[in-house]
């Protein structure tokens, strides 16, 4: 697969909005294992492997473990998570899956027994942004880099 187009070389106004509205996330003051867990786990529903990787490298990178990054995808089947993060992944899911979720009432009240209604606008602006890039991403079949190396044997 190759990618179709650069979209920033071809409308460049089209990329700026979409970074603003990434700025405005970078900057709402979510916490970053909040923003991690949310765009990872939007990017894994969306099929979007370029984000996966990014993200992933980025909670990496940030100190978040493995097996923290590893069990996103399974967080249901998972005690790793607190009650705050499955909140978080919950809304996630459910916003990204809006066809089939229609955001019921009980995922709302999910989220906002741990956060402010200021908070949830923050995480929903988040969730909407990641599944832009991911449309985007998806669109323009961006590639992400390959590392064909593996780890020896124990």
């Amino acid at each position: 697969m190759q990618p179709r187009f650069d979209i920033n070389a071809v409308e460049p106004d089209c990329f700026k909005a979409i970074m603003g509205l990434e700025m405005y996330v970078q900057k709402s003051g979510i916490e970053k294992r909040y923003l991690d867990l949310l765009k990872i786990r939007t990017s894994q529903i969306n099929g979007c492997a370029y984000c996966v990787d990014m993200h992933v490298k980025e909670a990496r990178k940030a100190g978040f473990s493995d097996q923290w990054i590893a069990l996103i995808g399974v967080w249901k089947e998972s005690s790793l998570y607190s009650e705050k993060e499955r909140a978080v992944l919950n809304w996630a899911e459910s916003m990204t899956n809006v066809s089939v979720t229609g955001i019921p009432d009980q995922d709302y009240e999910k989220v906002r027994a741990h956060f402010s209604e200021k908070e949830v606008a923050q995480l929903s602006t988040a969730i909407s942004t990641i599944n832009v890039w991911n449309r985007m991403a998806l669109a323009l079949r961006l590639q992400h880099p390959v590392d064909r190396t593996v780890p020896a044997a124990a």
